[in-house]
This record gives C-alpha cells, sequence and structure tokens, in this order.
C-alpha cells in the first residue's frame, strides 16, 4: 500500500521530547477509557435532577459507546490518511467541547447528544494516539517500554472509573465526572504542538467510503442490538433485526474489502498472528472489564450499600496493583515474549475473578474483596499491557492507525458483547434466586458472582486463544 500520510516524526527515536509527547498522549486516552466507566456511579444523582428514567439512563452509556465502536474503524484509516497528529488533536478539541456541553446539560436529549459527540471525537483520537505512539518509538526496546506505560494506562482508566466517578460525584456532583476532562484536555493541546511535529503529507488517495458506511454501520447496528438486550430481550423484534442488519452490513463490507483498490481495512493485515491474536484477546479482555467493572459498582452500592465516595476509594489496590505490575511487564514480555505474557496475564485474572464471585451478600472489604481486588489489578496490568503490545506488533508505518483502530475496536465491541451477555445472564439468575424466596441482597449476590465467573470464563478463553494463535514472536520488526 502507498504511504498516505508520513508525519514528520521518522527520526523519532532521537526526540529528547518523545517521552513527554508519550505523557501526553496517554493522557488523552486515560480520559477516552476513564468515560466509558466513570459515568455508572454518577446515574443515580444524574437521573434524579435530569429526571430520566431507567431506560433513558442505559442511554447515557451507549450513546458514548455506539459511535465510539462505530467510528474507530474509519478513524483509524482518516489518520491514516490525513495525519495522525492532526487527527489526534481534532478528536481531542471536539471531546473538551462535547465534555463541556454534557456537564451544563439541562435535559437528557442535550446530555445524550453530548455523549454522542464525545463518543465520535474518542473514535478519532484513539487509535491516532497510539498511531504515533508506535511511530514516536520505533526501536523495539523502546516501544516495549512505551507501550508498557501505554496499557497500564489503559486498565488504570478502567479500574480508576469507579474511583473517580465516586469522588467527584459525591463532593462536586454528577457535572464534575464530564469537567474533568476540560482541563486535561486542554493541556494535551497546548503541549503537543512542541513535542510532535507537524504531518507531512504524501501520496494522496481516494478514501474508501463505501467500506466506511458498511463497517460503520455493521458495528453500530450490532452494539446497539447488544446494548438493548437487557432491556428487551435477545429474541425480540428490536433485538433480531439490528443482529440481522449488522450481519448484512459486515457480511458487504469483507466483500468490499476484497474488491476496492485502497480498502479501508486490508484484510492482509490478518496474516500476522500477532495482530490477531491480539485483537482476538483484547475483545474477550474487554468483555471482561467491562461486566466486571459494571457489576461490582452496582454490587457494592444496592447490596452492599457503599455510598458513591466509599465505592470509589475500594477501587485504590485494584488501579494500585495495576499500576505496580505495569512497569514490571515490558520486562517479562522481553524474557518470554508477549503471548505467554498475555496468557498467564490471563490466567491471573480469572483467578481474581473466580475468588471475587465468591463473595457473600453481607461481604466486608478487608475479608472478601482486597485479595481478589489486587489480583484482579495484577493480571489487568499485565493483560492490557502485554495485549497492545501484540496486537501492533510487526505493523508497518503505513497502517498504524489501522492497527491502532483494531485494538481499541476490539476492546469497545468486546465490552459491549460482554456487558450484554453477562448482565442479561445475571438477570436470569437473580430472578430465578428470587422465585425460590431467597432475599433480594442474596439473589443479586447470586447474579453478580455469575458476572464475575463470565467474565472468568472470557479470560481464561483469550489464554488459550493466544497460545494457539500465536507463535511467541520476537519484539523487533
Amino acid at each position: 500500500m502507498s504511504s498516505m500520510v508520513q508525519p514528520a516524526i521518522a527520526n523519532s527515536r532521537h526526540m529528547p521530547l518523545r517521552w513527554w509527547a508519550l505523557i501526553a498522549l496517554a493522557l488523552a486516552q486515560f480520559l477516552v477509557v476513564l468515560d466509558a466507566s466513570i459515568v455508572n456511579i454518577a446515574l443515580p444523582s444524574l437521573g434524579s435532577e435530569l429526571h430520566l428514567g431507567t431506560n433513558t439512563l442505559s442511554w447515557v452509556i451507549t450513546a458514548y459507546v455506539l459511535p465510539f465502536g462505530g467510528l474507530l474503524l474509519l478513524g483509524g484509516r482518516l489518520s491514516d490518511r490525513f495525519g495522525h497528529r492532526r487527527l489526534f488533536m481534532t478528536g481531542v478539541a471536539g471531546f473538551a467541547l462535547a465534555s463541556a456541553a454534557a456537564g451544563l446539560a439541562a435535559s437528557g436529549a442535550w446530555l445524550l447528544t453530548a455523549r454522542a459527540i464525545q463518543g465520535a471525537s474518542a473514535a478519532m483520537l484513539a487509535p491516532a494516539a497510539l498511531a504515533l505512539v508506535t511511530k514516536l518509538f520505533a526501536d523495539p526496546q523502546d516501544r516495549a517500554k512505551a507501550l508498557g506505560i501505554w496499557g497500564a494506562v489503559v486498565g488504570i482508566g478502567s479500574a480508576a472509573g469507579v474511583l473517580l466517578g465516586g469522588v467527584l460525584t459525591a463532593s462536586l456532583g454528577w457535572s464534575a465526572v464530564f469537567y474533568v476532562n476540560v482541563p486535561v484536555a486542554a493541556l494535551v493541546l497546548a503541549a503537543v504542538p512542541f513535542l510532535i511535529a507537524k504531518d507531512s503529507l504524501g501520496e494522496r488517495i481516494t478514501l474508501d467510503m463505501t467500506g466506511s458506511v458498511a463497517v460503520t454501520g455493521g458495528i453500530v447496528a450490532l452494539v446497539a442490538a447488544l446494548s438493548g438486550t437487557e432491556r428487551v430481550g435477545w429474541t425480540s423484534p428490536q433485538t433480531l433485526i439490528l443482529a440481522g442488519l449488522a450481519v448484512a452490513l459486515l457480511a458487504s463490507f469483507i466483500f468490499l474489502e476484497k474488491r476496492t483498490a485502497n480498502p479501508l481495512m486490508p484484510l492482509g493485515i490478518f496474516r500476522n498472528k500477532s495482530v490477531t491474536g491480539g485483537n482476538l484477546a483484547m475483545f474477550l479482555i474487554g468483555g471482561a472489564t467491562t461486566g466486571l467493572f459494571f457489576a461490582l459498582s452496582v454490587y457494592m452500592q444496592q447490596v452492599l450499600h457503599y455510598d458513591a465516595l466509599k465505592a470509589g476509594l475500594t477501587q485504590l489496590p485494584l488501579a494500585g496493583a495495576l499500576v505496580a505490575i505495569a512497569g514490571v511487564v515490558p520486562a517479562v514480555v522481553k524474557a518470554i515474549g508477549p503471548s505467554r505474557t498475555l496468557a498467564t496475564s490471563l490466567i491471573l485474572l480469572a483467578s481474581g475473578l473466580i475468588w471475587l464471585s465468591l463473595s457473600p451478600s453481607d461481604a466486608t472489604f478487608a475479608a472478601n474483596l482486597l485479595g481478589p481486588s489486587i489480583l484482579i489489578g495484577i493480571g489487568l496490568g499485565g493483560a492490557f499491557v502485554s495485549g497492545t503490545e501484540l496486537a501492533v506488533h510487526g505493523v508497518t508505518d503505513e497502517e498504524a492507525g489501522l492497527a491502532s483502530g483494531l485494538v481499541n475496536t476490539s476492546q469497545q465491541i468486546g465490552g459491549a458483547i460482554g456487558l450484554a451477555v453477562l448482565t442479561t445472564a445475571a438477570s436470569a439468575r437473580s430472578d430465578r434466586l428470587l422465585d425460590r424466596g431467597v432475599s433480594e441482597a442474596q439473589a443479586l449476590t447470586g447474579g453478580f458472582s455469575w458476572v464475575f465467573l463470565g467474565a472468568a470464563a472470557f479470560a481464561v478463553i483469550g489464554a488459550f486463544v493466544v497460545l494457539a494463535v500465536v507463535r511467541h514472536p520476537r519484539l523487533s520488526k
């Protein structure tokens, strides 16, 4: 494939400021991941003030996930086409403005519109940011360190959503979970022009807009179908129609990509087994973590009766373990390879989730939650770091945006599927327990234990898939 955009960072390994650039890029990615979960704890107070029903509240999450997951592939290809720095800064600016608008929302429609713009902006900045990281750190050893930091940020963003959501909601109100994005985004926008050189345009080629429409529509239809199953069921006309539309659009996308001269997603990228295995793993990690943090936050508030602040603070050990292990993972990856590191991390994650599933309805933090939280943090830290490294291993500069978009797409779609499957199973389990005459707290606990066990199953499957698909690549180009 022809080079579409060549950012002027080809010799970036010699740039003394590239580690500062990594911090700026990682901060933006942190906001993107954070916003998928930080709203969870704020939903009750948000719904009360804006007079939103339960169904509308679920769309506060869905309105962000739909455009984010649906537009990621297009965002990655646009960054390859028009410049990674340019798309990154455009996405950060849009994300900041939409966050401010969400904080100012006076109605449900206003809030949902702002959340949708947040998601679309995230779909532009996320793949461009990771593509810039892979270009800034061309040396395999430095890239491993950089991607270690990057993977840690992704994991911390997932864990910190509950923590920061609880602290901000309790101290400043629900709007603070949106306003917190604005100063961080402004700092990133101010710093990037001094840290990363401008993109220099190469040969211009026609963008595959037909494929873009097909895959974006297909992913949006799939996420919409899965996100609605908890409300309308798996066999409802809404679910079946949207699922059928998703299958048709995604099948047509594959058909189109095989025949177009300049495809949005060259299918040949999947001949790279690292890319294939890494994306399958990130898909399953997304399913496990989204279900985990959603169920854990509800379990702590509805069953253990923690307030928003206490529920948030209980995530500190998990986040601390994640940060600590992320600093060690690059050395482990170098010693045994990313696939083995990833598989081991997923088994540790599954072990922590199984342990967590044993927590009773009268659990105490020290006796029942602390140990599993630390083990889960260790598993997540290793999985995010090594999974990200594996998914972009051996990718050319011309496909950096594509590979980065794929990583994020896999995680988001996995999260949507995992949340739909696990919450549906949890609801069915809770209903059966209530029919048997157990207390509401015990029924809810039984349902949540199924979420944790299901997330553990995703992690175990991911470990086996990685070992089966990937043959322990060396960390060099």
